[in-house]
C-alpha cells in the first residue's frame, strides 16, 4: 500500500497446494471473488492506514449483508388442456414481476419493498422419472401416460440492508491456510417475515382466482444464504463516510481498487442479481481502462 498516493500496490496470494506466499504487483486491481469472499479479502487487507480492513474508514465494510428470501409459494391442479404437452427438457417457465409498494394503490403497510414469483407447469410428477423412485414395467407404463396439469410458483422477496446484519473475521477459527474464517451474524427480520405472510396470501388468492384446484401453500424453514444471491458488505454510495465504493465501483480511499461482484450492492431488489452485476462490471471496467490510459494509476 502506497500511503501518499492512496493506492494499492498489488495482491498477495497463497498457493492452494504448496501454501507458498506470492506477491503480484499491479497498477489497478479488480476484486471479484464473489460477494462474501471479496468482503473477506478486504477485511483481511489490514494495514497501519486501514486497521479494520481496506477502505473501511466508514465502518461499513461487512455490513448490510443481504440475500433473497424464498422457499415458499403454492402448488395447484389445472383442469383441461389434456390435448397439450411439451417437448424436451422444457427450460421455460413464467415470472410474475413485483406489483406491490409501487404506488399509492399498491402500498402495503406491513412491510417495505416487494416480491416476485417464479414458476412453471407440467403434466405429472417429475419424481416419477427418477430411477430410485420407481422401477419395472409399472414405471414405464406410468410415465407414458401424462397426468393432469399441475402448476407451482415460488416467491422471491427482497431483504433490506440492515447495518447489524454483518460479516466479520472469526477471532478463533482459521482455515487450512492460516487465514481467519468468515463469521456471520445475519438474519431475516420483521420486514421480511411480514412480507412472507403476504406472499403466501397473494399466491393462494391468485391461483384460486385463475380457477386452479386443490391449491396448497407451503413455507419451508429458510434463512439468509439459502437463496444463494448473497450481496452487500462493501456497499456503493456517494460518500466515503457511509459507503465503501463509489458509483464506478472504486474503493473511495483506494481508487485503483475496484469491487465488481455483489459486494457493492446497497439494496437487493427481488430479482436475480447477476445481470446487474455484469452491467456494473462492464461500466467499471470501461472506467478503469480510461483511467489507466490517462495515467491515473501510474
Amino acid at each position: 500500500m502506497m500511503l501518499k498516493q492512496k493506492k494499492a500496490t498489488g495482491v498477495k496470494i497463497i498457493d492452494a497446494l504448496t501454501h507458498d506466499k506470492i506477491e503480484y504487483k499491479a497498477k489497478v486491481i479488480f476484486l471479484c471473488a464473489s460477494a462474501m469472499a471479496s468482503v473477506g479479502i478486504l477485511l483481511q487487507s489490514k494495514s497501519e492506514r486501514f486497521p479494520n480492513g481496506l477502505g473501511n474508514d466508514s465502518d461499513a465494510l461487512g455490513r448490510g449483508i443481504m440475500d433473497h428470501h424464498y422457499q415458499l409459494g403454492a402448488t395447484a391442479k389445472v383442469d383441461g388442456f389434456l390435448d397439450k404437452y411439451y417437448k424436451g427438457r422444457r427450460p421455460n417457465g413464467f415470472y410474475i414481476s413485483r406489483f406491490v409498494n409501487l404506488d399509492n394503490k399498491t402500498t402495503r403497510k406491513e412491510y417495505l419493498r416487494g416480491f416476485g414469483f417464479q414458476g412453471g407447469a407440467s403434466r405429472g410428477n417429475w419424481s416419477e422419472v427418477i430411477a430410485e423412485m420407481g422401477y419395472g414395467a409399472e414405471l414405464k407404463e406410468h410415465i407414458l401416460k401424462p397426468g393432469q396439469w399441475q402448476i407451482g410458483a415460488t416467491g422471491f422477496g427482497e431483504m433490506l440492508p440492515y447495518d447489524d446484519n454483518r460479516m466479520m473475521l472469526s477471532k478463533t477459527k482459521k482455515d487450512k491456510w492460516g487465514l481467519p474464517q468468515l463469521a456471520f451474524d445475519v438474519e431475516f427480520k420483521e420486514n421480511e417475515l411480514n412480507m412472507r405472510k403476504d406472499i403466501l396470501k397473494t399466491i393462494e388468492e391468485t391461483f384460486k382466482a385463475a380457477g386452479f384446484k386443490d391449491v396448497h401453500t407451503y413455507d419451508n424453514t429458510t434463512g439468509p444464504g439459502l437463496g444463494i444471491h448473497e450481496m452487500g458488505g462493501a456497499r456503493m454510495g456517494h460518500s466515503a463516510k457511509t459507503s465503501i465504493v463509489n458509483k464506478y465501483n472504486q474503493v473511495h480511499a483506494v481508487p485503483n481498487v475496484y469491487v465488481t461482484d455483489g459486494a457493492f450492492m446497497s439494496s437487493s431488489s427481488c430479482v436475480n442479481p447477476s445481470l446487474t452485476y455484469m452491467a456494473f462490471t462492464a461500466r467499471a471496467a470501461n472506467h478503469g481502462a480510461k483511467e489507466f490510459k490517462t495515467g491515473t494509476f501510474s
